[in-house]
């Protein structure tokens, strides 16, 4: 099935609830506003659908494969590769000054969310090394920054993130991979990394590595780790390509989806040593590197929008040709195409509510990250900053957490063809599981946002949101129509529980930490819900003014009809959430250990 880019909502989203020529007020964003959005949009659109969609299945049944060492992407991967950087889509975010664009995430957010739809093997190599560089740019040295970055920025080279190891998972205190300092300046690197992302392929040039490791006599646990460049090819000093650096991929992956993309294990070290090079100071690693994670999280929160459009997009198309069974309110006489069924269309509205709310929340928090950025009124980056912080593990849990429902939803709505390889629907269902997983599970942003982000500043975040969501109810009640009012009550309703579970956080995270804890997805799914709900009633506000002057009539009702599908079906789970985070959890740690 073709993949076709919704630009219009990505636009209307990015118009309308980010403040796109707000954004374009910021210095250095000038030429940045609407008029620009959609001619990047519409440009990155051709890739997308035209050179990286079509790979997509491919790589799927043809993966990545290993031989003496070297990695061979699918067929037609290295040349999409080289069209992505030549289109200089690699550098769309990053600084002029090292050959990128500079545009804003609020516009690089849609194209992320359009790569991923085409094809998530493929754009994970991008958002590997967009994260490599987010890290060089803030602690590289001047020199680090000249020998790597530009190579990185154009899509010459790709980089990537070595953190896990086989018995380091998410506990990276128990990292060994351990770094010996050299005379001349560099370190030699030694360990086993797992799980790392087109580790090894043969796309680019050269792998720049990102790799966290020990220095001897470095204090025990993530306060003694380091982080170091370790390139694969070493780079000579007038800048070319010199010998093979001593690492080397052992193995790759055989994985439940994401197929395509290359998942390395790597061996440094084998033969004398690796030659790495220290990325600010030692034992600040993990500082560097979670602002690669933090890049990477709100990339991933993208992949879970971006599966679940391609997932709607191929339901829809389905439902509109399976004949199948008489409607049950008579309109046809005989069999029907399935989107005449009502629990069909329940399915795809949820699949549609979920996806659009997801995509608003995201453009929004875009916006945040923009102004927290590049304003330069000090109060605004400060407001902007402890915002978008705050949206980060929304966009990445709640965004991925909904893609497996909605991409079980689009199995389900192929009935049993969706449970045959053939028909597509079930490559998005498995594909989308990793993004739970990866960049932290979602029980890690969800304890990230009740200890760090709602139980640190005692809920004054997060009490800011809500009395910034009743604001959008009053908006919504003042216009009176009858799809306002509907949104504004659930909103409210949302809103209200909320703050209850807020206060409990808050109350509860120091006396009762296993209550708390227990009750931390939920938190953050019910946080999620609301936040995205939030955005649809904003929609419902710019769609209603919109309608008024009598623009585009059909995707302004669309607009509206999904905004009050999300109320009624979607917000009202948050009242059932915030009973269960509140009071539900003595009884999940009830059940003594042995019991189990």
């Amino acid at each position: 099935m073709t993949y076709s880019v919704p630009v219009k909502d990505m636009l209307f989203a990015m118009e309308h609830l980010a403040k796109i020529d707000q954004v374009a007020q910021i210095p250095g964003f000038e030429e940045a506003g609407l008029e620009t959005a959609q001619a990047v949009l519409e440009e990155c659109a051709k890739l997308c659908e035209g050179v990286v969609a079509p790979l997509n299945v491919p790589g799927d049944v043809q993966p990545s494969s290993l031989k003496d060492g070297v990695v061979t992407t699918t067929a037609g991967f290295k040349d999409a590769f080289a069209q992505y950087g030549q289109g200089g889509w690699q550098g769309l975010q990053h600084p002029v000054a090292y050959g990128g664009q500079g545009l804003p995430k609020t516009i690089g957010a849609a194209c992320i969310e359009m790569l991923n739809s085409a094809n998530l093997s493929f754009a994970l190599c991008p958002l590997l090394t967009d994260g490599a560089i987010e890290a060089l740019l803030t602690a590289g040295s001047d020199e680090l920054k000249a020998t790597y970055l530009e190579k990185l920025v154009t899509g010459e080279w790709t980089g990537t993130m070595n953190l896990t190891e086989p018995q380091a998972g998410s506990d990276l205190a128990l990292v060994r991979t351990k770094a010996e300092p050299q005379a001349d300046g560099s370190y030699k690197v030694f360990g086993t990394k797992i799980f790392i992302t087109y580790g090894e392929h043969d796309m680019a040039e050269n792998i720049v590595h990102l790799v966290l490791a020990r220095v001897a006599g470095a204090p025990e646990g993530v306060k003694g780790i380091s982080l170091f460049v370790v390139p694969k090819l070493l780079v000579n000093a007038d800048g070319s390509l010199g010998e093979r650096n001593d690492v080397h991929c052992v193995s790759i992956e055989h994985k439940m989806g994401i197929k395509a993309s290359p998942t390395a294990v790597l061996q440094y070290g084998d033969n004398g040593g690796a030659i790495g090079y220290l990325v600010g100071e030692e034992n600040r690693g993990l500082e560097y590197m979670f602002i690669m994670m933090n890049a990477a999280r709100y990339a991933v929160g993208m992949q879970g929008i971006a599966v679940a459009e391609r997932a709607y997009q191929h339901a829809v198309a389905y439902a509109k040709e399976r004949v199948q069974s008489r409607p049950v309110d008579g309109s046809v006489k005989a069999s029907a195409t399935i989107i005449h069924h009502p629990d069909v269309r329940r399915m795809l509205m949820t699949m549609r509510a979920y996806t659009e709310g997801c995509r608003a929340m995201a453009a929004t928090a875009a916006a945040a990250y923009d102004a927290a950025h590049h304003h330069p009124d000090a109060k605004v980056r400060e407001d902007n900053a402890a915002f978008y912080e705050f949206m980060v593990p929304l966009v990445k849990g709640y965004s991925t957490e909904m893609s497996l429902e909605v991409t079980s939803l689009g199995v389900q709505v192929h009935g049993g063809m969706g449970f045959i390889e053939e028909t597509g629907a079930a490559q998005y269902y498995r594909d989308a599981k990793i993004l739970t997983i990866y960049e932290g599970t979602t029980a890690i942003q969800a304890n990230d946002l009740v200890g760090r982000k709602t139980g640190r500043d005692g809920g004054r975040m997060a009490k800011a949101i809500a009395a910034q969501i009743a604001g959008t109810e009053a908006e919504l009640n003042a216009s009176a129509t009858p799809v306002a009012k509907v949104v504004a009550a659930r909103l409210a309703e949302a809103r209200e529980a909320f703050v209850q579970v807020v206060d409990f956080v808050v109350a509860q995270s120091r006396a009762n930490p296993n209550a708390v804890y227990a009750g931390s997805v939920p938190y953050l799914m019910l946080t999620g819900n609301l936040v995205a709900g939030w955005q649809l009633g904003r929609s419902v506000l710019a769609a209603q003014e919109l309608l008024t002057k009598g623009e585009d009539q059909a995707f302004m009702q669309a607009k509206l009809a999904t905004a009050q599908f999300y109320a009624e079906h979607i917000l009202t789970k948050v009242a059932g959430q915030a009973e269960s985070i509140v009071h539900g959890g003595d009884s999940t740690m009830a059940l003594p250990m042995e019991a189990f």
